[in-house]
């Protein structure tokens, strides 16, 4: 596999992130070690990224992940927030939701490599995610309730969604960290590994989907996301709608006709 920096490919200047493209996929690193904290340029950047990479047609999946081996992203930087009045947190909290909103609306899948802490908004940034891996050391957690504050990024909606509410109360109500073990049996994280094998896990599945007939994986995304949001009548109709895309492709009538011929088959994103 060759790998391409693209940090001068793309349109924009990264001081907060790192952006590698390698083939059909774009691994993205929050350059904030040793615990990445993340603030508003951050934010900034990340948000500007994803028009960049859904925009790139050679991109067919994404990877998120912190540099170094103690934080995949260990919360809000707290010196930033400390000083600032209810309205000016109010508005910076919407730029991070419309940054994760952007993530789930990414026609392209992203995965959250999870290479240590992920408190607070860091957690919240994976929820932002399709799929989480994570390392034997990771640890999550929601302290907010410690700081006198509550998730202000989606931790209180997205958490309960993907592990439920009666588990999403605990981690939410008493604050604590949890191992990755505990995450992988509530749900958390789909995978848990050795740190040393974390990324090439990673970028196994992100090799995977980005074989996947783009606009299928396009449609499955919108559906399962936009559909959790709706009533179940309008996730059905929109489930319909996102299906006759999918069909209507060129690479629909491939996978069907290599299914019946026994063969893998070969899609072209049309």
């Amino acid at each position: 596999m060759t790998t391409t920096n693209r940090n001068e490919g793309i349109d924009m200047k990264l001081d907060l992130l790192e952006c590698v493209i390698e083939d059909q996929m774009a691994v993205v690193s929050l350059n904030r070690p040793p615990y990445n904290p993340l603030n508003w340029k951050l934010f900034g950047e990340l948000s500007q990224l994803m028009d960049e990479l859904e925009a790139d047609r050679e991109v067919k999946a994404v990877i998120i992940t912190g540099k170094g081996d103690r934080a995949f992203a260990a919360g809000a930087d707290i010196r930033d927030m400390m000083g600032l009045k209810t309205m000016d947190i109010l508005a910076n909290n919407e730029k991070c939701r419309a940054t994760f909103e952007k993530m789930e609306r990414l026609s392209k899948p992203i995965i959250a490599a999870v290479n240590g802490l992920a408190l607070g908004g860091g957690a919240e940034l994976t929820l932002a995610c399709d799929l989480r891996i994570c390392s034997e050391t990771a640890k999550f957690g929601f302290p907010e309730i410690n700081l006198g504050i509550i998730p202000g990024a989606g931790g209180t909606q997205r958490l309960q969604r993907v592990i439920g509410q009666t588990a999403a109360k605990e981690l939410l109500y008493f604050g604590e960290m949890i191992a990755a073990e505990r995450a992988y049996e509530i749900g958390l994280v789909n995978k848990v590994v050795p740190l040393e094998e974390l990324l090439d896990h990673a970028k196994k599945w992100a090799e995977k989907l980005s074989e996947k007939p783009i606009m299928a994986m396009r449609m499955m995304k919108m559906s399962v996301n936009t559909g959790a949001k709706v009533d179940l009548d309008s996730a059905l109709d929109l489930e319909l709608a996102c299906f006759g895309n999918a069909y209507a492709t060129a690479d629909r009538e491939e996978g069907m006709q290599a299914f019946v011929e026994k063969r893998k088959p070969h899609f072209q994103g049309v």
